[in-house]
């Protein structure tokens, strides 16, 4: 559950003029903005189109997800809004950030402003960032830092011309400034994981290299050679000799493209892809007054700020006391405020008035297991068979919400049940739906631990082991995942206390088991709280 922000060095716009809210939804998408439903509809058409761009270059095929396990992106107004949501602070400089989370990816925006020539910074955010959700939703072989962050610098530097076509990997105009103050990074630095001095330089550089191995003739499939040595355990400075040859001599070839006139890039033209299908709708007046405080909620809250949410939301509900939209955040601002009885009432008229309405069965669902939690050793079992029913009910309206398959598995764990064979294979199944959310996946990989299966644990922790901003959690999963490496499948291995001692021995401080075995699992995280987010802020493209 990791918390990705973008700083930005100084930007200021002019704030839009308000509109109706409306909701853009498509196959991968889902947008909400204050804004006309056309400029929402062109916004989202243009995200479809880069979706397709990726597969078509990539050759990689992502599965189109369940309505809720799309990215839902929330288009807040402005930079100052956006660096409220982001840190508390509206002064910062931060044009967008993103939150991976099963059933709940949330994405925000300062608005939906459409740009036919260069594209918006918030708009390369963006794509940065769905680059490294698609990246990751294609493959679970980690990749290495500098080719992490170049491949989605590369796919973000994106245009998209009125004719419907896709401009991919042009010039990176937003880092003209960081070429201008690393001129101490080299191809070297990059591939060498020892050099772990990263800024706006190296964004810079991991770009420039990642244009020149796919544009360079002399270069052609290197990139794959590279992947492919790394994926196969060859080590890092190793399989970059082998692949790429003389470092210095590559290093002068990418200074020298830097210099020409012209650059490449891929022209898709509106025939190369498939037509994308945007359906729009104006909210309700009650889902548009609502809308802001939506956003403050999903954007995730601790029981302080749920506190000073709550009041705001239920002023909204007594003016709009029968609209379902208002009714479920209503159920979501009173769970995350520890009304549980509240939040039941509020989810149930909800889902009384407009039965699809499914966050009102994941707010119900979240505040049974709250209760369950607290229930007598003997009314246990009963209280979370209890709980599960509005997962149940949620299932059965939209079969791979990985939610349902979450709580199914944590139906047993939360009451010190051995979890049965099918409740083991839901959250496996969870875990393939979302594989972007690495929490998922460190609890997947600890089930797997404790059943022997010590190799896909080990590849279940394979991407949290190369985040590059995963902090002191995802240096202890590196050494984690070396360990696993010597030992054989078949005896139980106990994936928190390896990832304590790691963190314990490491830089990043007592770690704990506690934190390690809760990662991912309790209804805070999956329901945005901020007790899942790493925040951090970086040069750009998290």
């Amino acid at each position: 559950m990791r918390f990705l922000s973008i700083v930005l060095a100084s930007l200021i716009w002019a704030a839009p003029a308000h509109a109706d809210w409306h909701e853009a939804s498509s196959d991968n998408f889902v947008v909400y903005a204050d804004d006309k439903a056309a400029d929402v509809e062109e916004f989202t058409l243009m995200l479809e189109r880069y979706h397709s761009a990726l597969e078509l270059l990539t050759g990689r095929k992502i599965a189109k997800p369940s309505p809720s396990n799309r990215v839902t992106i929330f288009a807040v107004g402005n930079t100052r809004k956006v660096a409220k949501l982001a840190t508390g602070d509206s002064g910062a400089s931060i044009a967008g950030f993103y939150v991976p989370r099963a059933g709940a990816s949330r994405a925000f925006v300062p608005d939906v402003r459409i740009s036919h020539r260069e594209t918006r910074f918030s708009m390369t955010v963006l794509l940065h960032e769905y680059a490294h959700h698609f990246l990751i939703g294609t493959s679970r072989y980690s990749m290495p830092a500098w080719l992490r962050e170049g491949s989605a610098e590369f796919f973000a530097s994106a245009r998209f011309p009125k004719d419907g076509s896709v401009h991919i990997g042009r010039p990176a105009y937003h880092r003209e400034g960081d070429f201008a103050y690393s001129a101490e990074y080299s191809v070297r630095d990059l591939v060498d994981p020892s050099t772990n001095h990263r800024n706006g330089g190296y964004y810079a550089w991991a770009w420039a290299l990642y244009h020149h191995l796919n544009f360079d003739p002399g270069r052609q499939g290197q990139l794959s050679t590279y992947w492919r040595a790394l994926a196969s355990g060859v080590e890092p400075m190793q399989a970059a000799q082998e692949t790429f040859g003389d470092l210095e001599i590559l290093q002068g070839e990418v200074e020298a493209s830097l210099k020409k006139r012209m650059m490449s890039f891929y022209n898709l033209k509106p025939d190369m892809l498939p037509t994308p299908t945007v359906t729009v709708r104006r909210l309700s007046e009650g889902h548009g007054e609502v809308m802001p405080l939506i956003i403050r909620s999903q954007r995730g809250v601790n029981r302080e700020t749920a506190l000073e949410l709550l009041p705001d939301v239920q002023e909204v509900a007594a003016e709009y006391p029968d609209d379902p939209w208002v009714l479920a955040a209503l159920a979501e601002a009173e769970h995350d405020a520890g009304n549980y009885a509240s939040s039941i009432a509020a989810a149930d008229k909800a889902i009384a008035a407009n039965p699809a309405v499914k966050n009102a069965y994941v707010q119900k669902g979240f505040s049974l297991f709250a209760l369950a939690e607290d229930a007598e050793p003997d009314a246990q079992e009963a209280a979370y068979a209890g709980a599960m029913e509005p997962f149940s009910a949620l299932n059965k309206l939209e079969n791979d919400h990985p939610l349902p398959l979450i709580y199914y598995y944590q139906s047993y764990v939360q009451r010190g049940e051995p979890p049965s064979e099918l409740a083991r294979a839901a959250l496996e199944q969870a875990a393939a739906l979302a594989p972007f959310d690495q929490g998922l996946w460190l609890q997947a990989a600890i089930m797997q631990g404790y059943e022997g299966q010590v190799q896909l644990a080990r590849l279940s922790l394979s991407p949290l082991a190369s985040d590059p901003h995963g902090g002191a959690r995802s240096q202890a999963a590196a050494i984690v995942v070396s360990e696993l490496a010597e030992l054989p499948d078949g005896e139980p291995v106990s994936i928190p206390e390896l990832l304590s001692a790691a963190m314990e021995g490491g830089e990043g401080g007592d770690g704990g088991s506690d934190e390690v075995a809760d990662a991912g699992v309790d209804e805070g995280a999956d329901n945005g709280s901020d007790a899942g987010d790493d925040a951090g802020a970086t040069a750009s493209g998290n």
